[in-house]
């Protein structure tokens, strides 16, 4: 509403149609259950495709009639994609299939279910929540608890170093980097997208622990969206601990509603590849995006081809027996194909990263420095981001906040909230996922 005002009407129509569609889902029986889901996901969907994909199929079928020496006769919509709407559509369809699938009763209260959609902590950029978790805490009377506050807070000051501190300084060097393609080698492209992947990690992961933090100050509970993705040791994993909201919204809507593994191995291969097709599209409308989810599909996949090669093959090198050293490898090699995927989604479209691409494998020399005290805290951020997260990993803390010991307790809040004030970046910049 801040830019277009009558956008709000978008938000209007879903929520009506939604509504009205899981009641009548819920009485209806037969093939009328069926049909109402039908016109619920259409409605979603279909704003969704509008706002997001119109004018990004409208350019592909220009280029492809113009190569065929035709004009489109289809107009270009002048329109701006509203922020977090694929957010938005996936929490309203989650409530519909969950009636349908008779998981949770149609709700009536019309201000309730609005409240559900329009939920503020992670209306723009998740967590994607399930009616289950979030329907029912609307009609609970939600007292003052100085824990539950205390935990709230915490968890939004490590948003806030998260993003301000280490995504936000990230940022200056990866756009200058990724921005200005033509004019750089292969090893600082390699170090520009280590740089990147922590940039779009704190500044995510960031959002989700402000959002789950401020809803938890107020008594409320939303699911965890990131569970320290970096220190998996397989693409599988990774998954598992990224966004989480929305892994498991294509396991249990789309995947699982394909058949999910419980069908041939072929199909189940291509059940795979069609999700992660599907989630590289959802997250924007531009082949990039779309290369990027198939790659990861494809990850997966060959991964369990060569599951028992590569255990043969660890077993022969003797790595397997060295667990610690194994683990350490597949974090590194887990890391490593993460963050080749993330050079299609950070770049500006499959021109770039191509050039990207190549010139990590055929072009050397001295790594692009800019600005020297930039760089060096670049590294110093992400070796302090991965310390603290390491003993979150192993104990479960960050830093001290669950200490017993209130001196230790007030050292970490000092800490983060003096490197937030005296290094943290107050420019205005946007959550990178408000564009999704």
């Amino acid at each position: 509403m801040a830019f277009v005002p009558v956008y709000i009407l978008i938000l209007g129509f879903t929520i009506i149609i939604d509504y009205y569609a899981g009641m009548l889902i819920e009485k209806s029986t037969g093939k009328r259950r069926k049909i109402w889901l039908i016109v619920s996901l259409a409605a979603n969907i279909g704003v969704l495709a509008i706002f997001k994909y119109y004018n990004f199929l409208n350019d592909n079928l220009t280029a492809l009639l113009s190569g065929i020496g035709k004009s489109n006769p289809i107009p270009y919509l002048k329109i701006l994609l509203p922020i977090g709407l694929s957010f938005h559509t996936f929490q309203a369809m989650s409530y519909t299939i969950e009636v349908y699938r008779g998981n949770q009763k149609a709700e009536r209260h019309f201000g309730i279910y609005s409240l559900y959609v329009m939920f503020y902590p992670q209306l723009v950029a998740g967590p994607i929540e399930r009616p289950q978790n979030l329907l029912f805490q609307f009609y609970k009377e939600h007292k003052f608890e100085y824990n539950r506050v205390i935990a709230g807070l915490q968890l939004m000051l490590w948003g806030l170093f998260k993003k301000l501190v280490i995504a936000d300084r990230l940022s200056i060097y990866v756009d200058s980097i990724y921005n200005n393609a033509e004019h750089h080698n292969g090893p600082t492209f390699i170090v520009a997208t280590v740089f990147f992947a922590f940039q779009i990690y704190c500044d995510f992961s960031g959002y989700s622990d402000i959002a789950i933090g401020s809803a938890k100050v107020m008594g409320f509970d939303l699911m965890t969206n990131f569970r320290r993705p970096y220190f998996a040791t397989s693409i599988s994993e990774f998954w598992k601990r990224w966004h989480i909201s929305l892994s498991t919204w294509f396991k249990d809507y789309l995947y699982i509603s394909l058949g999910g593994n419980r069908v041939t191995v072929p199909r189940m291969y291509f059940n795979l590849f069609f999700v992660f097709l599907i989630s590289g599209l959802w997250h924007g409308a531009n082949w990039t995006f779309i290369i990027w989810g198939a790659l990861n599909g494809i990850y997966l996949i060959f991964a369990l081809i060569s599951q028992k090669y590569r255990d043969r093959f660890n077993e022969f090198l003797g790595i397997a027996r060295n667990r610690q050293f194994h683990k350490i490898l597949q974090i590194l090699v887990t890391f490593a194909l993460v963050c080749f995927s993330w050079i299609f989604f950070r770049a500006a479209n499959f021109h770039d990263s191509s050039l990207i691409i190549h010139r990590i494998f055929t072009t050397g020399g001295s790594v692009f420095i800019g600005n020297m005290f930039l760089f060096i805290y670049c590294i110093l951020a992400i070796l302090l981001l991965l310390g603290i997260e390491l003993r979150q990993e192993l104990k479960g803390q960050i830093l001290y906040f669950n200490s017993d010991q209130l001196v230790l307790r007030n050292i970490s809040y000092m800490f983060l909230i003096l490197l937030i004030l005296l290094i943290g970046v107050f420019d205005g910049g946007q959550f990178i996922y408000f564009q999704f």
